[in-house]
Formats: structure tokens, C-alpha cells, sequence
């Protein structure tokens, strides 16, 4: 990773991503944890982690409205609009406000998605093809590091200062994040305007994932793992009851056991991606995270330990090993479209398994649930290593320690050498067969 942070460039961008990945940890749970303050009710507080998912159906009209404008500005006036968009907080006082704070996370999540649809097509932009790996596993580095402490920080500072407080920190992540970015010296090329009508132009993204064979590949496995990995976010806490026999606070302990696991993860992947590719590195997540639920299954605590690691690192697998993937096989002007989409295929499935993970560990024993949990994720992750070759290795280049100079102002008759790449690897895969 140091030869993607030597870039002046990629280090602004951390910085601002610092910011508001700390803004993020802080603010989601202190959100719920608000609600259940003023209302007593559990269900209502989840409810809240709802409302930020929610916004995922708007995937596709999303990413097209990002890829109609430059993504450094629009990264800029997107983090600015999220801090604005927190404002709304200063106004609840008590139960009868609490539909302001749905509000303000529904308007959050759509705001995450469109974030998220933004960062990967600034970062294809700041970085080379060969160190997207090095800059992907850079940011799920920290954000795995940041949730060792963000939500406990975060629920740690609610209950000390309120809500309102809290509001104002994340704004502040959000406002320095804009300013951060506003610095950075890139040069963009005005989106070409659209050749198709609005309908087909909102279904584009959603057509690249299905026409290309790795990143169809890729969701395909992944999203059938993501229709049982949420069950654990109940079933965690059947473990620790039920078969550790402690109380439900001890579930922090195993989160930050995960998270150093996560932490791990972050700093292995890009040596991952480039000895597998990133199918493979993605495939190795999903794996990982089977044997890590069927050790869950026998309620001991140093097997829960070494389980709870395993799980952990195999979240930044599968999510620097798919990013990179979609970064790597999309042409830049759907860039958005694509990660957007892409966004809600994974999402939604996590979504619908923590809502059935909730109803099932009420029915059925805990410990043949993390079976399944096992199993499934284990044939999905089997899955997507046959298809590994779709993507293959993709060493790394010596690179410059500083960026190349900006290209010339007047267009070349020729296109890019990346450019040639991202049009030779597109026509390559669509002729490659499933696996």
C-alpha cells in the first residue's frame, strides 16, 4: 500500500476519506440508538437501519445522475449536501419527533449510495489500473480499523453530550471531507451527453453487470452468500447467550475480535488480488466466512475467537477483490451506473437475510442455523473459484513515486493507453464463456 499512498494525489483523497468514514462510524448507530432512547422500542430503533438501506431500490436512478457530472466536483457538493442534510437533527426533542430522524437516514442512505457510486469512479480517475488493488484495500483498511471504535465512540458520545452534538461532529467529517477533495488538481473531461433515452440510460449499469462475464459471476456468488452471511448479525447473539451462557454485551468483545480481523484482511487483499485476481480474492472472502460459521456452530470460546478473525478478514476480501473488479471492467463513463447497481445486488440480500436471520433464530436452534450459514457460503465461495480465471493475475507494475504530468489540454487523435486497455479487456471478456 506505500506505493499508492506515495501518490500526492491518493493521500489527499485518504485524508478526506478519513473524515467521512469517521463522520459514518459515528453517526449510524447513534441514529438508532436515539430512537430507542426516546422510544423505548426496539423495533422502532432497527427500524432505523432500515430506512437507510431503503434508498437502495433508487440504485439505478443514482448512478446515472452521477455519471452525468465531473466526479470531483460532484464528490465535493455531495459531502456538502450530506452535512446539510443532518441539519433537520437539530430539531427533535422528543418521541414525537422521532420521524425526523427516519428522515434524515433515509436521506443518508441515499446519500451513502451516491457517495459510494462517486469515490470508485474518483479513484479510477486518481489511480493506475495496476494499483486500484493497493488504493481499494488502503480505504477498507481503515474503515475495518474504524469500526473497532466508531459505533462504541459514537454510542459512547450520544450518551454524553446528546444527540444534537453528535450531529454536529458529523457534519464537521462531512464539511472537512469537501474541502479536502476540493483541493485535488485533476483533469476531467466533460460526460458525454446521453445517446439513449432516459429508461434505457437508467438500465445500463444493471445490463453491463449481467453482459460481463466476471462481474456477473462475481454478484451471482456473492449475492447468493449475502442470502445467509446476515443471518449472523442475530445469530451472534444466541451464541454468546445461549451457548457461551454470558450477556449480551459480550458481543462487543467479539465485534472488535472481528475487526482486527478486519484490519488484517485490509492490509493482505491487494497482495491477494494480485496473486489471484479478483474473482479469486473475492471467492476466498465468501470461503472464509464458511468455516468461520460452522466453528460458531460448537459453543467454545477460543474456537469463537479464531472464527470471529476468520469472518473478519474475509469482509475486505470480498469487497476490495469486487470493487476493483468493477473498476477494472467498466468503462469510465458507466462507472457510476455500475457501482451503484452493483451497491444494491449485495445490499439487498443482506437486507432481506438479517430480516429472516431475526424471524428463523426464534424458530430454530442457533447452532444448525450457523450450519447453513456454513455450508451455502462455503458452495458459493467453491462457486466463484472456478471462475477465478476470469479475472486473472494482474502483477504489480513499478510504478513512479509521484503521478505522471496532467495530459494535454487539446484532445489527442488517439485514444489513451488506458483507454485501449478498458476497450481491449471489455471486448476479451464478453467473448469468454461461464466457467
Amino acid at each position: 500500500m506505500r506505493t499508492v499512498l506515495r501518490r500526492p494525489d491518493f493521500r489527499l483523497l485518504f485524508g478526506a476519506l478519513l473524515a467521512s468514514m469517521a463522520a459514518e462510524s459515528i453517526l449510524l448507530l447513534a441514529l438508532a440508538i436515539w430512537v430507542k432512547d426516546l422510544t423505548g422500542s426496539d423495533g422502532l430503533a432497527g427500524a432505523t437501519i432500515f430506512a437507510i438501506i431503503a434508498p437502495m431500490t433508487l440504485a439505478p436512478l443514482v448512478g446515472w445522475v452521477v455519471d452525468r457530472y465531473r466526479r470531483r466536483p460532484f464528490f465535493v457538493a455531495a459531502n456538502l449536501g450530506t452535512a446539510m442534510l443532518l441539519t433537520p437533527l437539530f430539531a427533535v426533542r422528543d418521541r414525537g419527533d422521532v420521524w425526523i430522524i427516519y428522515v434524515v437516514a433515509g436521506l443518508y442512505g441515499l446519500s451513502y449510495l451516491t457517495l459510494s457510486a462517486t469515490l470508485s469512479g474518483l479513484i479510477r480517475q486518481l489511480v493506475p489500473s495496476e494499483l486500484l488493488a493497493e488504493a481499494n484495500g488502503a480505504l477498507q483498511t481503515v474503515r475495518q480499523g474504524l469500526r473497532l471504535g466508531g459505533p462504541l465512540a459514537g454510542a459512547a458520545l450520544y450518551a454524553a453530550v446528546g444527540g444534537w452534538l453528535l450531529a454536529t461532529l458529523a457534519m464537521i467529517g462531512f464539511v472537512s471531507a469537501a474541502a479536502v477533495v476540493g483541493l485535488l488538481r485533476t483533469h476531467e473531461v466533460e460526460p458525454a451527453a446521453a445517446t439513449l433515452r432516459w429508461p434505457a440510460e437508467l438500465g445500463v449499469g444493471l445490463r453491463h453487470l449481467a453482459g460481463e462475464p466476471a462481474l456477473r459471476r462475481a454478484l451471482l456468488g456473492y449475492g447468493l452468500g449475502s442470502l445467509v452471511m446476515g443471518f449472523s448479525e442475530s445469530l451472534i447473539f444466541a451464541y454468546v447467550d445461549l451457548g457461551l451462557g454470558r450477556d449480551a454485551a459480550f458481543v462487543g468483545v467479539l465485534v472488535t475480535v472481528q475487526g482486527v480481523g478486519g484490519l488484517i484482511g485490509g492490509l493482505l487483499s491487494p497482495a491477494v488480488v494480485r496473486r489471484v485476481g479478483e474473482v479469486g480474492a473475492l471467492a476466498a472472502g465468501v470461503t472464509f466466512f464458511g468455516p468461520a460459521a460452522l466453528a460458531l456452530a460448537w459453543p467454545d470460546l477460543r474456537l469463537g475467537v479464531l472464527a470471529l478473525l476468520l469472518a473478519g478478514v474475509s469482509l475486505p476480501l470480498t469487497m476490495v477483490g469486487l470493487n476493483t473488479l468493477v473498476q477494472r471492467r467498466t468503462p469510465p463513463g458507466l462507472l457510476g451506473r455500475v457501482t451503484a447497481a452493483s451497491e444494491a445486488l449485495v445490499s439487498g440480500p443482506q437486507a432481506l437475510s438479517i430480516g429472516a436471520g431475526a424471524l428463523l433464530v426464534g424458530a430454530f436452534d442457533y447452532r444448525v442455523l450457523f450450519v447453513v450459514v456454513g455450508v451455502v457460503t462455503t458452495a458459493a465461495g467453491a462457486w466463484l473459484w472456478r471462475g477465478r480465471r476470469l479475472s486473472p493475475p494482474s502483477p504489480l507494475s513499478p510504478t513512479p513515486s509521484t503521478p505522471p504530468p496532467p495530459p494535454p489540454l487539446l484532445p489527442s487523435p488517439r485514444r489513451s493507453p488506458e483507454s485501449l486497455v478498458d476497450h481491449e479487456v471489455i471486448a476479451a471478456t464478453r467473448r469468454e464463456s461461464w466457467q
